[in-house]
């Protein structure tokens, strides 16, 4: 899907969303069932939609999650959902979506996160996101994974894992980055003498759900990886794939002009990247418009994966 064209295949689609609560994808345009909007109509009895708790193991710490497992026998494909920075906002609706969609969603709290084993830091979100791929390509029969249709996608931090994650899979092909954070940067948030950066350093010395971290330890972990962290600079490492990158209009965290507008701009010049882009109305956890944020999310990752 060419940017041009994917574009406006999205704002068709969006613009239908905004006039009717919701709009069916060309997939389900045929049945007449939106995954977004409705519920399952015919339940396969012997492999119904399901949720199954999960743990593994990652560079020695256990993993908590959990995996939606799609209506019936598969293989299905499968996305991993990533979570931002700290995790509050953990985009579950997006994983409902994507399931009643015929996609099975894996979601799980890395390292030093929400009761995971272990010390928390960015490297090993990243890390921790090749070895969830693992496991799904290691227990495809049990959770009815089809191995050859993984995609990745993530919020915030998660965007930064999904897009980092993706340039080290040569087998992942599908990557959504709902508004990705460039730890690689040294502009907005990430950077220490600005007033936002202030604000994040005093926000990270209170997370409590991050084992082990701090925000001198964030300052000195950003500054020693800037050229490995930079998502401009993956763009080489994305070539074959197939990239969304989605921004909230109203984001201060990431704010787009920082952030969104420059990944674009990289991987714009890649022409081997098969680049879909949008800005949608919303904050940084798109609080006004999450079902408008679904619909993309699902709509583009379905046509993805088929």
């Amino acid at each position: 899907m060419k940017l041009n064209s994917a574009k406006a295949i999205l704002a068709g689609g969006l613009a239908m969303g905004l006039a009717s609560g919701c709009a069916a994808s060309s997939h389900e345009n045929a049945s007449g069932y939106d995954a977004v909007s409705q519920d399952i109509v015919s339940v396969d009895q012997l492999y119904p939609p399901s949720i199954v708790e999960l743990s593994f193991d990652s560079h020695g710490s256990r993993l908590n999650g959990h995996i939606y497992l799609a209506n019936g026998p598969g293989p299905h494909p499968t996305a991993i959902l990533l979570h931002g920075y700290p995790g509050t906002e953990r985009n579950l609706d997006i994983a409902q979506a994507l399931r009643r969609a015929g996609i099975n969603v894996l979601f799980f709290h890395y390292r030093g996160t929400w009761g995971s084993e272990g010390e928390f830091s960015v490297i090993q979100v990243v890390e921790d996101v090749a070895t969830a791929l693992d496991v799904l390509r290691t227990r495809t029969q049990e959770y009815r994974v089809d191995p050859e249709r993984l995609a990745l996608i993530g919020h915030s931090m998660g965007g930064f894992a999904a897009l980092q994650g993706a340039a080290q899979d040569n087998a992942v092909r599908c990557v959504v980055g709902i508004a990705a954070a460039d730890f690689g940067s040294d502009e907005g948030v990430f950077n220490a003498e600005s007033e936002a950066g202030r604000a994040l350093d005093t926000y990270s010395d209170n997370l409590q759900m991050l084992q082990g971290w701090s925000s001198d330890k964030f300052r000195a972990e950003i500054s020693k990886n800037r050229e490995s962290f930079s998502l401009p600079g993956l763009a080489p490492r994305l070539a074959g794939k197939s990239v969304l990158l989605i921004a909230g209009k109203n984001d201060q965290a990431v704010p787009p002009p920082l952030f969104h507008d420059r990944l674009v701009a990289a991987y714009s010049e890649q022409k081997h990247i098969d680049m879909t882009e949008i800005t949608i109305p919303g904050d940084h956890a798109f609080s006004w418009s999450r079902v408008l944020l679904t619909q993309t999310v699902v709509d583009w990752t379905k046509q993805c994966v088929d």
